[in-house]
């Protein structure tokens, strides 16, 4: 069980267990879900992370005008606030959804669907498959990433909080890898992946990723089955409201947040996209910052595409630089975050980033979109990406260490002071 510590905004780590305190706890949400005190319809979680990271390992927090300035852990949001009901759900204030709280037994993806119409956890009937983006609010960046080839859990800690969710990593003993612990959603990719297959977007809590998986048979091997957590509630989370303020900023109605309307424009390692983001002033703002994973995934439009829309995985309304892929397509660059990819015993070589184009592998000898675009993954912050001109993993993953940046500001998202360790 591990040690969380959420910072707040002058609000206390919201973990409730009794109905007084479920109340009070439904004023402050309400109160602090945005700055007319009406609460915002897709409300973005914090990932939960609050350590700071250099290339390889835990750092003391970077002074200002040093290097790996503005990580996600020096930035405070939403802290995950939820309530175990006593009756197999769990709520969750930030977001207004009710999940499912054990998924039970795997299932094929056709299963997964057909399942909600049958649930009947904590007496409600009305429960559904959950889209990738409310499955991701979930999502707790204080987890670690277990080496697959591990069988030993002891030391790792899942990317959701299992203090209050059943979780379970995948079981050698019946032939999986310890990684393998990826949930369904009803989110399915336009197009297809690792050479023709059906594909739909989940969550590996796991190993922290968003990945598209087979949805159906596939050729030569038995079909693929999913952890799944069926939801209920608010029913638009997840749905953008973009406006253009004409000065070169986007804002997004639903979340609070404000947007560059256009990209960097180039790529940049890791430490280089931070260092962009502190200094860069636009709009007569300077408070500029590089976002969190899971304030970066809330722009992803999972119905646009390279292949299905011609264009990136994002609204019209924000621009994005087009680039060439490894089979020389006209495709589009992924987007850094603030966030770490910390391994199990803490090393931290890896930062967050998201496909806003086709995520590219090596396959049977030739490169091929194998995770979708809107994928969430993470590779080194620094290095020659040409040490890897077959990718990487067993799909072969094209190694991105120069990715590019789209800078934002404002939400409930405050600079916090965190004691050095």
């Amino acid at each position: 069980m591990r040690n969380r510590q959420y910072s707040t905004i002058g609000t206390p780590v919201l973990r409730f267990a009794s109905a007084p305190h479920l109340a009070a706890a439904c004023v402050v949400l309400f109160l602090i879900c945005s700055s007319e005190g009406a609460p915002l319809p897709y409300a973005v979680v914090d990932t939960g992370q609050v350590e700071c990271y250099d290339n390889r390992s835990k750092i003391r927090s970077p002074k200002p005008g040093k290097s790996f300035c503005g990580q996600d852990a020096q930035y405070c949001g939403n802290p995950p606030a939820y309530r175990d009901n006593g009756d197999g759900t769990v709520s969750d204030f930030n977001t207004g959804l009710i999940w499912q709280q054990d998924p039970g037994e795997k299932r094929t993806f056709e299963q997964a669907v057909a399942g909600a119409a049958k649930c009947r956890a904590g007496g409600y009937s009305d429960w559904r498959l959950p889209s990738i983006k409310e499955l991701y609010s979930l999502i707790d960046f204080s987890g670690t990433d277990p080496d697959p080839r591990n069988t030993d859990t002891s030391r790792a800690e899942p990317f959701i909080d299992d203090d209050v969710f059943a979780f379970r990593y995948g079981d050698p003993a019946q032939r999986e890898r310890i990684i393998d612990s990826q949930f369904a959603t009803c989110t399915e990719y336009g197009s297809t992946t690792m050479g023709g297959n059906a594909t739909m977007f989940g969550v590996n809590f796991a190993d922290g990723r968003i990945k598209g998986y087979p949805s159906g048979v596939m050729r030569h091997r038995r079909q693929k089955t999913f952890h799944v957590l069926y939801v209920r509630g608010n029913s638009a989370y997840g749905n953008n409201q973009f406006e253009d303020n004409g000065d070169g900023t986007v804002t997004d109605h639903a979340t609070g947040l404000t947007w560059m309307k256009s990209d960097s424009g180039r790529g940049m390692n890791w430490a280089d996209a931070l260092e962009f983001s502190e200094k860069s002033e636009l709009a007569g703002h300077t408070d500029w910052r590089l976002p969190n994973a899971k304030e970066l995934q809330s722009i992803v439009d999972y119905s646009r595409g390279p292949d299905q829309a011609g264009s990136a995985a994002i609204d019209p309304a924000l621009k994005t630089t087009a680039i060439q892929n490894e089979c020389g397509q006209r495709d589009y660059p992924s987007y850094w975050t603030g966030t770490t990819h910390v391994r199990t015993g803490g090393h931290a070589s890896s930062a967050v980033y998201i496909a806003f184009g086709r995520a590219m592998g090596c396959m049977h000898g030739r490169w091929m979109d194998v995770h979708g675009a809107g994928c969430q993954r993470s590779d080194p912050k620094s290095g020659n990406p040409g040490a890897f001109p077959y990718g990487r993993g067993p799909q072969g993953d094209a190694i991105r260490i120069f990715n590019f940046v789209r800078c934002v500001r404002g939400g409930l998202v405050k600079p916090c002071d965190r004691a050095e360790p």
